[in-house]
């Protein structure tokens, strides 16, 4: 499989998908691709417009998307991608869309199959095996939490250290707690805003300065960069 999971599209005072354009140049190659774009986590503007705001980038590092909501089968649509790009939103609403279109294991087949994937944010979420350790409030009730499962921990995007002042709730850290409590088995990844994952030719690694914070059940969480091997989370 070839993964590019990215933890948030766009850093303050920064254009959007400006930090990791490169990678996702790096990552797709020299040779321009026109990937399939899956807009489905969009809530508050419509796919068109996120069709372009995406393109609008991906134009600079000589590459592009269209949109899934072009196509009038977006399972052929999905089969014959060159690659696929899953954008941000909301979580609960992606998946219900793509549990309703039956495109799940079709995503999950054309990965292993070797189809480059990138997400960012909702479409780092969906790479899971289900949706549970997304940030995002359930605006929509997808038939089931399962995601796509292509790898085998889970990733909380935007992770946060910070509780702010006067906030008596629960901080990330704490609700992470919680899911590893209930679910010892499975790691949870708390990947910083500004950095991402890379799977690729059997290899996992972070890239971005930003460390990552790992939470397993029985373990003191515990921080992972660049330099540290991630290989042993596949396994």
């Amino acid at each position: 499989m070839r993964l590019l999971l990215i933890s948030n599209s766009t850093n303050p005072g920064e254009a959007y998908l400006d930090y990791p354009k490169e990678e996702i140049r790096k990552f797709l190659g020299k040779k321009p691709v026109e990937a399939l774009f899956i807009p489905y986590a969009a809530v508050t503007f419509s796919y068109e417009v996120y069709e372009n705001k995406v393109n609008e980038r991906f134009a600079e590092i000589g590459h592009r998307v269209r949109s899934i909501h072009h196509f009038d089968n977006p399972q052929q649509a999905v089969a014959e991608a060159q690659a696929i790009v899953v954008g941000g939103g909301n979580t609960w609403k992606l998946v219900s869309l793509l549990q309703q279109q039956g495109l799940i294991e079709i995503i999950r087949r054309k990965a292993l199959e070797g189809s480059p994937y990138i997400g960012w944010s909702a479409g780092s979420n969906i790479a899971c095996p289900s949706l549970r350790t997304t940030n995002d409030m359930p605006i929509t009730e997808p038939a089931s939490f399962e995601t796509c499962g292509l790898v085998p921990f889970q990733i909380n995007p935007h992770y946060l250290d910070d509780h702010p002042k006067n906030h008596g709730g629960e901080t990330r850290e704490m609700r992470i707690q919680e899911f590893i409590t209930e679910n010892p088995e499975v790691y949870v990844l708390g990947l910083r805003e500004g950095s991402m994952l890379r799977l690729e030719d059997g290899k996992l690694r972070l890239i971005g300065k930003p460390s990552l914070r790992l939470f397993k059940a029985g373990e003191e969480a515990r921080e992972l960069s660049e330099q540290d091997s991630l290989d042993f989370l596949l396994a």
